[in-house]
This record gives structure tokens, C-alpha cells and sequence, in this order.
């Protein structure tokens, strides 16, 4: 299999060593002051940064589980699977355990000031502490037994949990009774943030709900499947949430459906978001260590620096007669997939990794021919439609049996590398059917039956597309020549809105979030873009290979993928086409079909084979360091590093007999400074440092230990 890196999302701009590569990330993030930031994860996983998060230096704290982290003022709170909370300074220290007197996981964790915090966990347990997190004691009068996974305080009087099976309480006397909210939902409730002018609650498949302080709660139609797992602000009308594969949306500028999209660079699901004021801001994913940040509202955010971003798509079905685009998302089960390949039809229930033939197409007058569309019913998933050729007629199939038995409802020849057959999004009753010169066709009963609307006599038409929430609105691409037309009364009648080079418009796009939004492929190297429903289109990028199957993000209309008729490129943008970066599909066949349900969750049909892009970031860090004890030894020490000599990493180990401020730094044969190891307060103790020195040229070296009145020095050698 070949790999191929997609980019590298930023040169490294000065020296620095380590490199962190896990297959885990961080469930928490917060910054007391926009420049020391504190990310924490599972395995006992910390990242600190003392620059605002360009740079950022690890550490490990046991095989705890942290969950939440919060900070104020000069303190910084961690809450752990463990039932301990954790509690460290803003700047590089010693991170205290502390009992609770819970057991149960910690899910979520809050300060008010300094003195005054809350928790709350498993089992429904709510803790309040009076004296910065050092005594804590149960405060969770009127909460039922449920697991409760976020807790936020406006003040010292009013706060918000939230938990599992919608469950919702406030409290408007610091804590000392809870009462039961009605939510009107019954998925878990994820994130919780009480503003001083409101409340706003994030949950499991796009719940969110918001509430003005004198008003009823109100739910948003954020119109995802996917999970809303963070959410910040400052208030009711500036709400940042994130989740997903990765999508950031805020409701500011009277954006009630929260439409305004943050264009950000992570291709992988960010569970928790922290705008420390109304410009600078953290976010963090479960699933890598990037951590990415803006300072400028939003507007755009970035990745750390000398982050390294590599695609690769990977080879997840093997078949033959891949043509059009016949994947679809199964309509009640988001982590299960459909794929038709000749007349075979296969399923994942693992989001397209593994994949499992269920049926084939075949029945009287149906011969093994090559499904161009495939579609399973959101009213009844027991019925299936396709469009498929034959040997003598070409045929639109139905099944109403889960693919067991299938009947023909319709027979017209259609282009023979075209998407002929459309369901309407807005109304899954409705399908259409466009031939190749013979009009158009539509069904209104489920596709048990077609009726012409129109008998425009299309030019092998290759696909059909339907504007979100106006069905009267529709789309086809055609070939001989390339050209888009629009219909604004339900298909009767078309308008030409595009020409263009090229033999065939093979596919087009359209987004739920804005129908204003469409983007059409050509068989040639132009990509098409229309911001204004499709009466004018604008070319967005010319490439070497000619563009065929695409699909916009389900999740974000930033994002936006499509393949070529070589197969061997795909082309993303996340920024709405203002850029695009490439990256090399494996195995052979042409780029038929795409699908893009998530931001991090992107399949790709081959004519030969079904891929799936895997998306993996290495982010360097000054130094990864760990705490051997907290038990202060007689005498400070600087051991020799090992192994010596090295190349390229080594692991350098100090004691402290007392706490106090520390420096450890790496110098050249000529007394320059090439690395900084650590610099800051550190409890006494012992501790190790794993130093890697693969941006340095071979040589000997010098590294100094200085805190209090000490300074010790040893030498080690590089030999590359």
C-alpha cells in the first residue's frame, strides 16, 4: 500500500525536539490568562504551554484517566476517572492528588474564584469544595442516580448539570437543592455552560438547547447525526460549540441556528472548546494531541507549531463494476454504510471500515448489470432503489424486502456512466429519474411508480441534485456538452446556467447548512462553484486529472472533497475553495464516488475498491517529561544522560531537594544555548526528561541544571 503525505501544515519555525505520535488525545483544555494553557487527557496525559499554544512541552502523571480541567486565576483543577482531583499552578508544577471522598469517575469539574469549585460524576455526585479544592463534600440534593457529564456555575448562586438520558438540573442557592429541567430529549447531555444572561446544553446527535434567562428552553435544528461535545462563550449570544469530525460553529451576529462555521484544519472529532475572551480560544480531539487555537474570534484557527498532517487512504472493500455513486448512509444508524458494486450490495456497521455483502441485485428482466445509484429509504429502510444497466434496457429496481426480492418499476436507457436516479432529501417519498433523451421522470409513492414531468431531452445526463428544503429547486449535470441546468418549478421546465470544457458534468453538491452553496465537477480540469443558488457559477481551481465523483461535508459546508477520473488524486478544501490540498488514493479504478458524512470520517468509491481516508498528526514538543517522585532526596543531582553517546534521543534525570525555580538547557561545544529542557517552578523531587536531538548535527554537547544557588553541568556526545 502506498502512503503518501498529504502536507505538512507548518514549517518549523525554530529548533525542537521530541516528537509525540499516540493514538489518544485530550478530553479537556482551559487557559486562566490566553498564554498558559493546560490540555489533559487519558494515561495521566498533560500538555502545558507557556506561549499562548505555539509550542507546547508533555508530561505524564500516572495511568489516571483526567476528564475535565478547569483554571482560575493563578490555579488549575483536573478532574480524574479516579475520583481525584488533581490540582496544579497555571505555570509548569507539581500536580497535587486529592481526595474527594468519591471513588466513581470525576466527569467534569468548575471554579467560581479561587476558593469555590464543584464536581460532578458518575452515579449523579455533585461535590462542593470552599477552600480551592482541598475539602470537598456532597452537595447534590434532588439529583437522581444518573451520570452527570458537565457542571457550569454562572455565579456563586446559579448552575447548570447536565447528564445522561436528558437529564438537566439547575440550582439557584450555591448548589445546596437541585431541580429537574425539562429538556424534551432523552439522548445523554454532554456539555453544560451557564452564562450570566442564560444557558445553553450540547448533547448526542446534535442536540442542542438553548435558554434566555426569562425564557423557555429552546432546541436548535443543528441538522447533524453527530455529537455536540464542547461548548464556551461569554454569552447567550456568543455560543461556540464543537464536536463531530471536527466542525466549530458559534451563534453570533443573530445566528439562532448557529450557521456561522470557524474554519479550522482538524479532520478529527474535538470534544471540548475554551475561548478564554472573545479572540483567543482552544480546542482540543480525543483522538490526536494537535491541539489548535485562534486569536482572532474564530475567524480562522491553526494547528501548533511543526505539526505534521498525514493522509492516507487505505483499501477497505475489493470489488468490481464500481460506477456512479452508490454509497449511502444508513438513514437510523450513523455508524453504518451502504455500497453497491455491480449488482452486489454491501454493508458497514464500523463507519466503512469492514464491509459484508447482505445482498444482489437480480429478479426476472434483471440480468448482472452495474448499479449507477442506490438509495436506502429513510420511511421504511426495508426499500431499496437503484438505478442499474442491463443488456437490453437499462432499469430503475425496487426492493421492499431489505434486498431479498427486487422488481423493475421502471426501464429507460440512462448514460452509462451517469447518477440517474435522485432522491429527494426533503421528502423521501420522492425520487427522480433522468434518461438519456427521453425527459424527466418523478415518483411520489416511494418509487413504486414513475410519471414524465418533462420531456427536455437531456444529453447523457450524469447527475441529479435537489436544494435543501425547496424540492422545487433541482440540478442536472450533463455531457455532449458539459452543461448544468436548473429547474425552479419541480423539473417542468430548465434553463442552461453553465457551460463548460470538457466532456461531462460528472457531479455536483449541495449543502443543508446553505442552498445558496453548490459545486459542480467536470470531466475536464475545472471546478465549478456557485454561491448564489446555482445562477451563475464561478471556476474555483483548475487541476491536472478531470474531476468525477463529490460530495459536501454532512457536517460543515467548508469542507468539501471530490476525486478524479485517474483515481489516483483527491482534492480538499476545509476552507470553503479558497484552497486545496491533494492527496494519493490507493489502488486502481476511477473516483466514482464520494461521501463525506463527518469532517474526520471521509469515504471514497473506487470503480476497483472502496477506501477510506485515515488521518493522523504528529505534533513535536520541546520535551516529554515525567515525574519519578515526589519524595524530596537529600542533595540535588544532574545523573549522566542514557544511553551516551546517542542519536538521536536521550534521557537526562535531575534530583531536587527543595522546590524552586529550574532551568535545564543544552548548549553547544561553543557555549550557545540549542535547547531549553525545562524552565520553571518544579516541587522538589526527581525527574526525567527525554531529550531528542534529531535537528542537531553530531557533536558534543553540554547541559546545565541551575535552580537556587546551584549550577551543575555534564557533557554527552551525538554520533549520527
Amino acid at each position: 500500500m502506498k502512503h503518501i503525505i498529504l502536507m505538512i501544515a507548518v514549517i518549523i519555525l525554530f529548533l525542537i525536539t521530541g516528537t509525540d505520535t499516540f493514538s489518544q488525545g485530550f478530553n479537556s483544555v482551559s487557559t486562566p490568562d490566553g498564554v498558559n494553557v493546560i490540555a489533559a487527557g487519558n494515561a495521566g496525559k498533560i500538555y502545558r504551554s507557556t506561549n499562548g499554544g505555539n509550542t507546547w512541552a508533555s508530561y505524564n502523571q500516572g495511568a489516571v484517566d483526567f476528564k475535565s480541567v478547569t483554571s482560575y486565576d493563578n490555579n488549575v483543577w483536573i478532574a480524574g476517572s479516579d475520583g481525584k482531583v488533581y490540582k496544579t499552578l497555571k505555570t509548569v508544577s507539581i500536580i497535587n492528588p486529592i481526595e474527594t471522598g468519591t471513588t466513581g469517575s470525576i466527569n467534569s469539574i468548575c471554579f467560581i474564584n479561587n476558593d469555590i469549585g464543584y464536581l460532578c460524576g458518575d452515579g449523579g455526585i455533585v461535590y462542593k469544595t470552599i477552600n480551592g479544592g482541598m475539602n470537598w463534600s456532597p452537595s447534590n440534593a434532588g439529583i437522581s442516580n444518573v451520570k452527570l457529564n458537565s457542571i457550569s456555575f454562572a455565579d456563586l448562586q446559579n448552575g447548570i448539570a447536565a447528564g445522561n438520558n436528558g437529564t438537566l438540573f439547575i440550582t439557584g442557592d450555591a448548589g445546596q437543592t437541585w431541580n429537574l429541567e425539562v429538556t424534551g430529549t432523552t439522548r445523554n447531555l454532554l456539555k453544560s455552560k451557564y452564562f450570566s444572561d442564560g444557558m445553553a446544553v450540547t448533547g448526542e446527535y446534535g442536540v442542542l438547547l438553548t435558554k434566555q434567562t426569562s425564557s423557555p428552553w429552546m432546541s436548535v435544528n443543528t441538522r447533524i447525526s453527530t455529537d455536540i461535545t464542547g461548548i464556551t462563550g461569554q454569552d447567550v449570544n456568543n455560543i461556540h460549540v464543537c464536536g463531530g469530525g471536527g466542525f466549530i460553529r458559534n451563534n453570533k451576529n443573530g445566528s439562532s441556528k448557529f450557521l456561522n462555521f470557524e474554519t479550522n484544519p482538524m479532520l478529527a472529532n474535538l470534544v471540548d472548546i475554551f475561548y478564554y475572551d472573545n479572540d483567543i480560544a482552544f480546542a482540543v480531539s480525543s483522538l490526536n494531541y494537535a491541539i489548535i487555537r485562534t486569536t482572532n474570534s474564530g475567524q480562522s484557527w491553526e494547528l501548533p507549531s511543526g505539526t505534521n498532517v498525514v493522509f492516507q487512504w487505505q483499501t477497505k472493500l475489493s470489488s468490481a463494476s464500481g460506477i456512479g455513486n452508490n454509497l449511502c448512509i444508513h438513514p437510523n444508524d450513523r455508524n453504518a454504510m451502504f455500497v453497491a458494486y455491480g449488482s452486489k450490495v454491501f454493508v458497514s456497521r464500523d463507519r466503512g471500515n469492514t464491509w459484508l455483502q447482505i445482498a444482489t441485485m437480480t429478479g426476472t428482466g434483471i440480468t448482472n448489470g452495474r448499479a449507477h445509484s442506490f438509495y436506502v429509504s429513510p420511511v421504511d429502510t426495508n426499500i431499496w432503489m437503484a438505478a442499474i444497466d442491463n443488456v437490453s434496457t437499462d432499469k430503475v429496481v425496487r426492493s421492499s424486502d431489505y434486498g431479498v426480492t427486487w422488481s423493475i418499476v421502471h426501464q429507460q436507457n440512462f448514460s452509462a456512466y451517469g447518477q440517474p436516479l435522485e432522491m429527494d432529501q426533503n421528502d423521501p417519498n420522492t425520487y427522480y429519474f433522468v434518461p438519456d433523451g427521453g425527459g424527466f421522470w418523478k415518483s411520489v409513492n416511494n418509487g413504486l411508480t414513475f410519471t414524465q414531468i418533462s420531456s427536455y431531452a437531456f444529453l447523457s445526463p450524469c447527475d441529479i441534485i435537489v436544494m435543501w428544503d425547496s424540492s422545487n429547486v433541482l440540478y442536472i449535470g450533463e455531457s455532449s456538452p458539459s452543461r448544468v441546468y436548473k429547474s425552479s418549478n419541480s423539473g417542468v421546465n430548465w434553463q442552461i446556467v453553465l457551460t463548460s470544457t470538457g466532456s461531462e458534468i460528472p457531479s455536483m453538491s449541495n449543502s443543508v447548512f446553505d442552498k445558496s452553496i453548490a459545486y459542480a465537477t467536470t470531466f475536464s480540469t475545472l471546478l465549478w462553484k456557485s454561491s448564489n443558488h446555482g445562477n451563475n457559477w464561478s471556476n474555483i481551481l483548475s487541476q491536472p486529472g478531470s474531476g468525477w465523483g463529490s460530495d459536501l461535508c454532512r457536517e460543515d459546508p467548508g469542507v468539501y472533497l471530490y476525486g478524479t477520473y485517474s483515481g489516483s488524486t483527491a482534492y480538499l478544501t476545509t476552507n470553503s475553495g479558497a484552497s486545496f490540498g491533494t492527496s494519493s488514493i490507493t489502488g486502481s479504478g476511477a473516483g466514482a464516488g464520494i461521501i463525506v458524512p463527518e469532517r474526520g470520517y471521509m469515504l471514497a468509491q473506487q470503480t476497483s475498491g472502496l477506501q477510506k481516508l485515515n488521518i493522523t498528526y504528529t505534533v513535536l514538543t520541546s520535551a516529554n517529561e515525567n515525574v519519578i517522585s515526589l519524595i524530596a532526596p537529600e542533595k540535588y543531582d544532574l545523573r549522566q544522560n542514557y544511553p551516551n553517546p546517542f542519536n538521536p534521543s536521550t534521557s537526562i534525570k535531575f534530583d531536587l531537594p527543595y522546590s524552586a525555580n529550574v532551568s535545564l538547557k543544552v548548549y553547544n561545544q561553543l557555549g550557545k544555548e540549542v535547547q531549553v529542557l525545562a524552565d520553571g517552578f518544579r516541587n522538589a523531587g526527581s525527574y526525567e526528561i527525554n531529550f531528542d536531538a534529531s535537528q542537531l548535527s553530531s557533536g558534543v554537547y553540554f547541559y546545565k541544571l541551575v535552580s537556587a544557588d546551584i549550577s551543575l553541568t555534564k557533557k554527552m556526545m551525538l554520533i549520527k
